[in-house]
């Protein structure tokens, strides 16, 4: 089975038999309905996934591979913050008439800072750093900017990265505050596994370990029957990962240059529901 297979179900699994309901007290979030949607969590999920050996995306349910790269490219690569740049469309549901999600996620990587070596937005100093300095302890990203918190129509979840050359290996570490792990779990783990391979290739290093952070890791109520059918389902070996060797400019990337060899899945009848 998936390697990524086993580490979905053994969180899932934690957080049901040994997670913390909070039914008794006021949650923000609600169904289309308006009922409060409340969940069952772990406290700090660290995962683990080395990237030499395969590419950890789940079989257990499809994960839609295109479109989480086509998400990844609009925050990390566009730097943008309105719908209207990406293709699918899973963050309406926090944009204004004009699209926009405010100063949010690709907005804050886009933001130049001035350093000695000059001007860079976030993403351009990791990539400096990874060819220029990369025994750095400081190559990092941080989009949980307080001072534009008021003005970001979503707060970020997925929030900061911590990229670590050793020897020729690129590794990074996500740090999540939250995660609807039905939802976005192996969304996430897909998206930062492709992005470690980008920028990996494109600073002459080899992908190795990522590592998942998550403060707050929980299932919603009504998608406890749900996880309960998928840990039920059968495993299928992972999928090769396929990436355009010949691009070695971080922003020359396209979906077209990703794919999966090989990805069986068992397809998911059931329809989740998102709470906003």
């Amino acid at each position: 089975m998936s390697f990524a297979d086993k580490i979905f179900k053994d969180m899932c699994r934690s957080i049901l038999d040994e997670g913390v309901w909070d039914t008794d007290r006021d949650v923000r979030p609600r169904w289309a309905d308006g009922t409060p949607a409340h969940t069952v969590k772990k406290f700090c999920v660290v995962n683990r996934y080395d990237l030499s050996k395969e590419f950890p995306i789940i079989t257990l349910r499809r994960t839609a591979f295109k479109s989480a790269v086509d998400e990844l490219l609009w925050i990390w690569q566009k730097k943008s913050n309105n719908v209207k740049d990406l293709s699918s469309h899973i963050w309406d549901s926090w944009a204004d008439e004009n699209g926009s999600i405010g100063k949010a996620y690709g907005y804050q990587l886009g933001v130049k800072h001035v350093y000695p070596e000059g001007e860079f937005d976030q993403v351009d100093r990791v990539l400096f750093d990874l060819r220029h300095n990369p025994a750095s302890r400081r190559i990092m990203t941080n989009i949980y900017n307080f001072a534009d918190l008021h003005e970001m129509h979503l707060y970020p979840c997925a929030y900061s990265m911590t990229f670590n050359v050793t020897g020729d290996r690129l590794n990074a570490i996500l740090n999540q505050r939250s995660q609807d792990t039905l939802t976005a779990n192996n969304w996430n783990v897909v998206q930062y596994a492709v992005l470690v391979h980008m920028m990996a290739q494109v600073s002459g290093l080899v992908p190795g370990e990522f590592v998942h952070v998550i403060a707050d890791a929980h299932i919603y109520d009504r998608h406890v029957p749900i996880v309960e059918k998928l840990l039920e389902n059968p495993e299928y070996p992972a999928p090769k990962f396929v990436m355009n060797p010949d691009v070695k400019d971080f922003y020359a990337f396209t979906t077209d240059d990703f794919a999966l060899e090989d990805y069986r899945y068992t397809p998911l009848t059931d329809k989740i529901e998102v709470a906003v």
